[in-house]
């Protein structure tokens, strides 16, 4: 079995298992490409941003999910968005690092936890996406457990740059705005 399918194959278990996803389900990506170990997805969707790029990293033998990054990019505004996930039990307070050779990323604060993991979510510096880019093999997440020991959690960059390139182009295809929702009626009589 091929590290393409492995991946495949534990990101779909990994979304099965997603609680939120039970209530909801959000569509599948009618688009995904391969680049080293990142994945494009696009989703059809009107949204600024309707593609992303993702890596998610999977225990061997349990398939449970270690870390999954994903970075978007809404062309309209010229910024990006990231969502990290990672199991429960790390310390908030300390947040994660990425570090890729001689790069260190400014320190990125988790937003949320649920039954699924502790999350980063929200804006990003573009300076991150393009200083991995520029790198290659792997680069670390830095986290901190609920005990206080520092944890460093290995992911791939094999395609980083190419999977930012097509995830830009694809965004600027298929980004739109979401139509508005409708004015509520006041109800106001005369």
């Amino acid at each position: 079995m091929s590290k393409t399918t492995r991946f495949l194959m534990a990101a779909g278990f990994a979304l099965a298992l997603t609680p939120a996803l039970a209530q909801n389900v959000p569509p599948k990506p009618d688009i995904t490409k391969q680049f080293g170990d990142w994945l494009v997805r696009c989703y059809p969707v009107a949204s600024p941003s309707p593609c992303d790029m993702y890596e998610l990293l999977a225990q061997k033998d349990s398939g449970n999910r270690v870390m999954s990054m994903s970075f978007a990019y809404a062309p309209k505004q010229d910024r990006y968005v990231v969502q990290i996930a990672v199991p429960l039990g790390v310390a908030l307070k300390t947040g994660l690092t990425i570090k890729a050779a001689d790069y260190v990323s400014p320190v990125m604060q988790f937003r949320r936890c649920d039954r699924g993991g502790c999350y980063i979510e929200g804006v990003t510096d573009a300076a991150i996406l393009s200083a991995l880019a520029q790198q290659s093999g792997n680069a670390k997440a830095t986290i901190a457990s609920d005990d206080g020991r520092s944890l460093d959690v290995n992911f791939s960059l094999k395609g980083f740059g190419e999977a930012r390139s097509a995830m830009i182009d694809l965004a600027k295809q298929r980004a739109t705005e979401p139509k508005p929702a409708p004015a509520a009626e006041t109800g106001s009589q005369e």
